[in-house]
């Protein structure tokens, strides 16, 4: 008799999704690559679904420089204007742009606190992950107190789409906050 898995249900039965779900949704990044590149498919997603984007990840990480903030501070309009030609991603020049802008305000923010990571965490209380203990997909949350604290200082800083409730998904990406159902396999 097979025994069958228990996952969130927001991920449906897409090979992409559940893949997504299983092996990073929840857990703690500490690395800052990764965390740009979660601001830059974050930011890429205002509007539309997790789905979309995942699906494009690839073409991110090509045309965006394999998710090297220093590369990618440094494009130039010509940079942008090759890319938001490609099909590869979602061509929405605002938001190239704005991955850009934001390539250069993240690396502000590490030189000022030694690290992205350090920057975020010092909104988390005791600057640790928060787990939350969800039962159903309508008590998740769509913001918290400190995805709000965060998008409000990002934005601040000059980041742009990246309000409270892109921040709170980006906070769901990278483990910093854990809304995985109790029920959940994946939860730990």
């Amino acid at each position: 008799m097979a025994t069958t898995v228990q996952r969130c249900p927001w991920c449906g039965e897409d090979p992409l999704y559940t893949q997504y779900h299983d092996e990073e949704w929840g857990k703690q990044v500490k690395d800052d690559k990764t965390l740009f590149e979660f601001l830059i498919l974050e930011s890429a997603q205002a509007g539309l679904s997790w789905i979309t984007i995942l699906r494009r990840r690839d073409g991110y990480r090509k045309l965006f420089a394999d998710f090297d903030v220093e590369k990618v501070a440094q494009f130039t309009s010509e940079d942008i204007d090759r890319i938001v030609l490609d099909p590869a991603i979602i061509r929405h020049k605002g938001k190239i742009e704005a991955a850009v802008s934001n390539a250069n305000i993240f690396i502000m923010i590490q030189r000022e606190f030694g690290s992205f990571y350090n920057y975020l965490y010092q909104f988390l209380p005791n600057q640790q992950p928060i787990l939350n203990n969800i039962k159903t997909m309508k008590d998740v949350a769509p913001e918290s107190d400190e995805s709000k604290l965060i998008a409000k200082d990002l934005k601040k800083r000059g980041v742009k789409f990246f309000g409270s409730t892109i921040c709170y998904a980006y906070m769901q990406a990278v483990g910093m906050v854990n809304d995985h159902l109790i029920n959940c396999d994946f939860r730990d």
